[in-house]
């Protein structure tokens, strides 16, 4: 799939979904309750012991056209490797690594490094990132993304952290292309009830259709 097309996806999607599990089983359980609940993008984290095997599996098991799985807590361009070669369409960082950039750049998959202040946004654009990762996003909340967005309204922005239910809708509403979300999303795998986990998805899915068609998301 081209990368293009993988950028485009994920922002038609609007949510990718961050799969932190204690083994390779509840990873991918989770990956599936999400899917189940309409989640097109599944961010694998390198938290996970084996999460390359988990990547290569879901890989192997699902059609990017139906969901993409990507890799996330990527901190460097060796890692990046080992995860575009177990099946990775996407790479996501919690900070700019140039060297991780230009591996993906190479190997045109697309890179989303984290930054939390208009001087790491602008370094990640300067870099090449594609979309850009504002983590932590609890820290900041909606009004963040307009603040950047006002003297660099290109920024493709993606907040990861503290995104809820109650507040999806606002930072859609202030500019992002989509969301990143864990905890929230997941919380039901503690217990082993996954069925949660795809009715959350739904909600989330519902809400963010909606700030789309309702033209509050930034247009694909």
């Amino acid at each position: 799939m081209e990368k293009e097309l993988i950028i485009a996806k994920i922002k038609q999607s609007g949510l990718v979904a961050v799969v932190r599990a204690e083994d390779e089983k509840q990873a991918e359980q989770i990956a599936i309750a999400c899917m189940v609940g309409g989640i097109k993008a599944i961010e694998i984290t390198f938290t996970i012991p084996g999460a390359e095997r988990i990547i290569a599996s879901l890989a192997r098991k699902f059609d990017p056209h139906e969901c993409l799985i990507g890799a996330g807590t990527v901190l460097d361009a060796e890692t990046a490797r080992t995860a575009i070669l177990a099946g990775a369409r996407y790479i996501v960082s919690p900070y700019l690594n140039i060297d991780t950039v230009t591996l993906c750049h190479r190997y045109r998959v697309p890179i989303m490094p984290g930054a939390m202040t208009i001087k790491e946004v602008a370094e990640c654009l300067e870099a090449g990132a594609d979309i850009i990762k504002v983590f932590p996003g609890e820290l900041f909340g909606p009004a963040f993304i307009q603040a950047v967005k006002g003297p660099l309204p290109h920024a493709q922005l993606m907040p990861t952290g503290g995104v809820t239910i109650q507040n999806v809708s606002q930072w859609m509403e202030a500019g992002a292309v989509a969301v990143g979300v864990g905890g929230s999303l997941t919380a039901g795998a503690k217990t082993g009830n996954y069925q949660a986990i795809t009715d959350t998805a739904l909600a989330y899915m519902a809400l963010i259709k909606k700030a789309q068609s309702n033209g509050l998301a930034v247009p694909i």
